[in-house]
């Protein structure tokens, strides 16, 4: 087999570049990282159409330019909206029973085998510029909020008209039906459309619930009717590769897809219930998460305290919340700011969510006894600079946290407590020794998520007592102030919220909070010795966001408590 050609190599061979340009692009690479073709293209040394060209040579297709040759109204009658974006190809010609689809990433070309069950065709596949073929979805498939319901109630009523037609007993054959297909392929694209973190599939004894979680929130779609449930959630089971034949024992999967030329993953977890069963599919959307600092939507001054944590020399920083308050992208975050040439960083996670260019992740398997505290032991062996634990869950892992941190290593992770100083309490009542948190731990951060008020259909109001009331404030401290809250419209899904962001309180461990701690202060005393210190509790910082018209009474009050 003959080695896998170089692209910086044939864009030399097409005359585009020299070997000085290749040698510039491969040292931003290292540094920076991503991929050749697009850094080329940052360095104005060739258009993206010149790398689409050379990816095609590269794999062995064909290049197509959509921008001399468009596509051709029976190629793009022959896969329907749902399927094109999920899959981020363009058809663009048809001969016979060969389609001849668009698609950005050579990488991807396996999959255009699943666009047989739904075209009926031969699917042949060739590379173009993918913001031609971007451009081209938006020109082609074209959709308001009123023809996605109408489509969603068109493919339910098809597949309907077709439930005689699905052998309910073949699961394979009824996983591969095509409208079983298209309203699957219709839900993911949907879902990932508006954003979703989470769509869940649900069978009850006499109805079937689809919905999904966006900011926080779920929604429900229309569903088809509750028998051809077992067709959709084996169609689940196939795309991520479970057992569709066992019923009777929870799964973990996960599915690969390429939506608008981005990649996405599907986690997929199945649960045996009294009726069917529930699935649930995680959308991990690396464009949909800002690994940075800069793009989380922090205010300045707990970005630029962040940015002291990770420029600590050891210690540990800890970052709490419940379970979904954006503790993991605010460590991404932080160790994509330590992630440099002269440092090394290793993550343990359960699940590892998102890939890290240059940074060593390993992911927990309890089962074949790979536990964090384990591989924690490993890793302090591998020389890092920088460690992320998923999460303290115990004391063994705790502890283990602290000797790499006495050791000289900086050491980021997460516990679940409801605010910063009740992490100190739960370490010492997980059996860590008060004198060992005070000569380690440098800082806290504990986060809420609420909702940000829809832009498009912001108004505000003047709060009345009752409001006050609940925020304990007085009117005085209001005055000239201005609360917002979302009326509803078309972008916000009539939800009145667009987006979320976090709300912070971090307390960083000074001389005076380090006596306490050795003293067996109670969670109390530290968080008032705190409050005096200058700490800006979470209430205070929701109230803020309040004030600045980004977020609703009601979301800090859900999120938050008096302190």
């Amino acid at each position: 087999m003959a080695p896998r050609r170089l692209l910086g190599q044939i864009l030399k061979e097409f005359g585009l570049i020299h070997e000085g340009m290749v040698q510039e692009a491969l040292s931003v690479q290292r540094d920076k990282g991503g991929r050749i073709g697009e850094i080329l293209v940052g360095m104005k040394c060739v258009e993206p159409v010149d790398v689409a060209r050379a990816l095609a040579s590269q794999a062995g297709l064909q290049f197509h330019d959509l921008a001399a040759v468009a596509p051709t109204p029976e190629a793009i009658a022959k896969i329907d909206l749902a399927t094109a974006r999920a899959f981020g190809v363009l058809p663009v010609s048809l001969a016979g029973k060969v389609l001849k689809v668009a698609i950005g990433d050579p990488a991807n070309a396996g999959m255009l085998q699943d666009l047989g069950f739904t075209s009926g065709c031969e699917i042949v596949g060739v590379v173009a510029d993918a913001a031609l073929i971007q451009a081209g979805l938006d020109k082609h498939y074209r959709e308001d909020a009123a023809e996605s319901k109408q489509r969603m109630h068109q493919l339910v009523q098809e597949l309907q008209q077709q439930g005689g037609k699905i052998d309910l007993e073949d699961k394979t054959a009824m996983a591969a039906a095509a409208p079983v297909v298209k309203l699957l392929n219709y839900i993911l694209y949907q879902a990932i459309r508006d954003k979703a973190s989470d769509i869940h599939l649900e069978p009850f004894e006499g109805d079937f619930k689809i919905r999904y979680r966006v900011d926080g929130s779920l929604f429900e779609l229309e569903a088809p009717p509750p028998h051809l449930a077992e067709a959709l959630i084996a169609r689940v089971k196939v795309m991520s590769d479970l057992d569709i034949a066992e019923t009777r024992l929870p799964q973990d999967g996960r599915i690969e897809l390429t939506v608008g030329g981005r990649s996405v993953d599907l986690r997929v977890s199945t649960l045996p219930t009294m009726y069917g069963e529930s699935t649930v599919m995680r959308i991990l959307d690396r464009s949909n998460v800002s690994l940075s600092l800069d793009n989380l939507g922090l205010v300045p001054a707990v970005r630029e305290h962040l940015r002291r944590f990770v420029g600590l020399p050891h210690g540990i920083v800890l970052v709490t919340g419940p379970t979904g308050s954006g503790k993991t992208t605010t460590l991404y975050a932080m160790l994509n700011e330590a992630n440099q040439e002269d440092t090394k960083v290793i993550t343990v996670e359960d699940p590892v969510e998102y890939d890290l260019e240059g940074i060593i992740q390993v992911p927990v398997n309890e089962d074949i006894g790979v536990t964090y505290a384990s591989v924690l032991r490993t890793i302090l062996r591998q020389d890092p600079d920088v460690i992320l634990v998923g999460e303290i869950r115990d004391k063994e892992t705790a502890q283990t946290a602290i000797e790499a941190s006495l050791t000289g290593h900086l050491v980021f992770s997460t516990l679940h407590t409801n605010d910063a100083s009740s992490a100190i309490t739960r370490l010492v009542d997980i059996g860590i020794e008060p004198f060992l948190l005070t000569a380690t731990v440098q800082g806290i951060l504990a986060q809420r998520l609420v909702r940000r008020v829809c832009r498009d259909c912001k108004s505000f109001y003047e709060p009345a007592d009752d409001v006050l009331r609940r925020l304990d404030l007085t009117a005085t401290q209001v005055v000239g102030k201005k609360f917002a809250h979302g009326k509803g419209c078309a972008t916000c899904n009539f939800t009145g919220y667009r987006g979320r962001m976090a709300i912070t309180e971090i307390l960083d461990i000074d001389d005076r909070l380090r006596e306490m701690i050795l003293q067996g202060a109670s969670t109390t005393a530290l968080q008032a010795a705190a409050v005096e210190n200058g700490l800006a509790t979470l209430r205070e910082n929701g109230l803020q966001a309040i004030f600045d018209g980004h977020t609703s009474v009601e979301e800090v009050l859900r999120e938050t408590i008096t302190g």
